[in-house]
């Protein structure tokens, strides 16, 4: 029986190892974990408690190579913020990003046989030179990074909604092999529905928000829908639509609904003559230049006692530099009128959509898990940290305490388990099982030979 040798980086609490044993059983290959790194103490805890290990590493830029056993395999799901649309895509000027030679080092020093590697999406186009590029020069410079070490190397976008998960969520996979270009193309599609992971008759609080909505819409006329104040739309339901905080009149809904679209508006700093912010206080006179109803002052006062609106100064901003760092604040205009402007963030919880069981979720990431509900039992809930590690391809064997209140960050950064899997039999095949390609498939590796040194 073959057996292989891996080190698993950036682990979090386990996706990638788990998905890559589950590999080579199906191929009945021994395989042993030898190394393991993660940096964040709560996903170490959940990782030790499934594997049975007394301690992991840490930090992996205080890592020496020689100090890590020889390994055959290198598995990696390495920091995403950096490339990620929910960041601030600095990419390799963020130290996150750079995290990626940390990787360049190991495999360099221990020459593997080969290597699988993920990441967010946003990667592909990280750094786009040319609006013709197929791909970004950050993705460029690590595929020219790995091939310059000996490996094959390909890469392809995959959708864990195509291989049995009810989630959309796609994902990067980088592949390396010493022996053989890998395809990472043309996977068996696998669907399922969000009810094949939802359990059922859940104890959760009774919130006022559902039998505000329930009095109003059908249940199936909810899905789809985000409940919050910050922002307008067609599928955004606010709390004076459903008149959550007290009963509001059609000229109330009116001036909420105008005041949410005019408060982002950039003019109003610029006549404040103040830096911009989203969501501006205005006043009255500023109010009535663009929402005509009557006893607009009265109609203001109302919404403000039921707790629709604030009155509140305007913020500035203040730039301050401390200990060479620059520094910025925001601060009240109290030389300034007060404005109105709209509260949020009060509401039963803030809902960023309305989850349809015969669908699929968004992307689940660690910032919005929390706001996505499903209705159970004629009520709203959040996800279980159990449906949570479903819609992961976590086992049922997984162990998660069900009151974990870091479930929705530890899930949001985790890994489809059901992906891994199926690249990793792919890896399997062709690097460890003698597969050879078949026909004259167009590799990536083609197409992404854009130089830049």
């Amino acid at each position: 029986m073959k057996k292989i040798k891996y080190i698993d980086l950036f682990a979090g609490i386990g996706g990638f190892r788990i998905g890559f044993q589950k590999a080579c059983e199906s191929k009945r290959i021994t395989a042993n974990c030898v190394f393991t790194s993660e940096i964040k103490e709560s996903a170490k805890e959940i990782y030790q408690n499934n594997f049975r290990l007394n301690s992991i590493d840490g930090d992996i830029t205080k890592i020496n190579v020689e100090e890590i056993p020889d390994f055959d395999v290198l598995l990696a799901g390495f920091p995403c913020q950096a490339f990620s649309s929910a960041g601030k895509r600095k990419g390799f000027d963020d130290t996150r990003g750079t995290l990626f030679f940390d990787i360049l080092r190991i495999i360099k020093h221990h020459n593997p046989r080969g290597f699988i590697l993920e990441n967010v999406e946003g990667l592909i186009k990280h750094d786009l030179q040319n609006k013709g590029d197929q791909i970004g020069r950050t993705l460029s410079i690590i595929l020219k990074s790995l091939r310059a070490l000996g490996y094959n190397v390909d890469w392809e976008l995959l959708n864990a909604l195509d291989f049995g998960t009810p989630q959309s969520r796609k994902r990067v996979f980088i592949v390396g092999s010493k022996k053989s270009s890998i395809p990472l193309n043309n996977f068996k599609i696998k669907k399922s529905e969000l009810r094949d992971v939802l359990e059922e008759r859940i104890v959760s609080d009774e919130l006022k928000i559902t039998k505000s909505l329930l009095k109003r819409f059908n249940i199936k006329d909810l899905y789809g829908k985000a409940i919050k104040d910050r922002r307008g739309g067609k599928n955004n339901i606010h709390s004076w639509d459903i008149d959550l905080k007290g009963k509001t009149t059609k000229d109330q809904k009116l001036l909420l609904n105008e005041l949410l679209k005019s408060r982002r508006n950039k003019k109003w700093a610029e006549l404040k003559g103040i830096a911009w912010t989203d969501g501006m206080p205005l006043t009255t006179k500023e109010i009535q230049s663009f929402c005509k109803i009557k006893n607009i002052k009265k109609n203001l006062s109302d919404l403000v006692h039921k707790g629709y609106l604030s009155l509140d100064y305007p913020t500035d901003l203040k730039i301050e530099i401390v200990k060479g760092r620059t520094i910025k604040k925001r601060f009240k205009r109290e030389d300034l009128p007060k404005g109105y402007n709209i509260v949020t963030g009060k509401l039963s919880f803030e809902i960023s959509n309305i989850l349809d069981p015969d669908g699929f979720t968004p992307t689940i990431v660690a910032t919005d898990a929390n706001k996505l509900a499903v209705f159970d039992n004629n009520n709203l809930r959040r996800l279980t940290n159990r449906e949570l590690a479903r819609l992961f391809g976590f086992p049922e064997k997984f162990i998660f305490d069900s009151n974990n209140k870091n479930g929705f960050d530890l899930f949001g950064n985790s890994i489809s388990v059901n992906v891994v899997t199926e690249v990793s039999k792919r890896f399997i095949d062709y690097e460890f099982l003698n597969k050879k390609i078949e026909g004259d498939r167009v590799s990536r590796s083609e197409y992404t030979q854009i130089e830049f040194f």
